[in-house]
């Protein structure tokens, strides 16, 4: 069965993320995900740590990870084909990295918590996107934890995001709007 056939069977369960924080990342309340059990996070680049046409990741990111990354192991896990952007942008964060994904993949993602040494339960995936980091994690059995994009999302990415949300809602996704 392929995911979009199990995403039909599902009922759309796959895109409902167990948590939705309608600030950036650096508001993530990181102590609240270790009461739940959390002792890791896989994390999207793109959208999630900077925008899209951002080329440095924020003084108020690099303090946020360098907080976590004391309590728990972190990775980065993006889609983006450009292997230098990701590697420039973990090279910053002192972090792992897997580029060109692929997701809603799990090969990368499977990869990141094995490196990790957890179970799947264990680590939080945290992204922008449900169809792609949303679905990942679900798929894996992870916590999974839509962020609001810290820069304003335009163009052809709002629509695809919008999209995501009307989807979800198709397939009748109890699914809170924080667009």
């Amino acid at each position: 069965m392929n995911i979009w056939s199990s995403l039909v069977t599902l009922g759309g369960k796959l895109l409902v993320p167990d948590l939705v924080v309608t600030q950036p990342i650096w508001c993530l309340d990181v102590a609240m995900l270790q009461q739940r059990g959390i002792k890791g996070m896989v994390l999207d680049v793109d959208n999630t740590l900077l925008g899209n046409r951002e080329r440095e990741v924020s003084p108020a990111v690099k303090h946020w990870v360098s907080q976590v990354r004391q309590q728990m192991p972190l990775w980065l896990v993006s889609n983006n084909c450009f292997h230098h952007r990701i590697k420039t942008i973990a090279d910053s964060l002192q972090l792992p990295f897997y580029a060109n994904a692929a997701k809603p993949s799990r090969r990368c993602v499977k990869r990141a918590i094995e490196a990790m040494g957890l179970e799947p339960a264990q680590v939080a995936m945290v992204g922008d996107r449900l169809l792609t980091d949303i679905v990942v994690g679900n798929r894996l059995g992870m916590y999974t934890i839509l962020i609001q994009p810290p820069a304003p999302v335009e163009g052809t990415s709002r629509l695809v995001r919008e999209g995501e949300v009307w989807l979800a809602r198709l397939f009748n996704a109890n699914y809170p709007s924080c667009y």
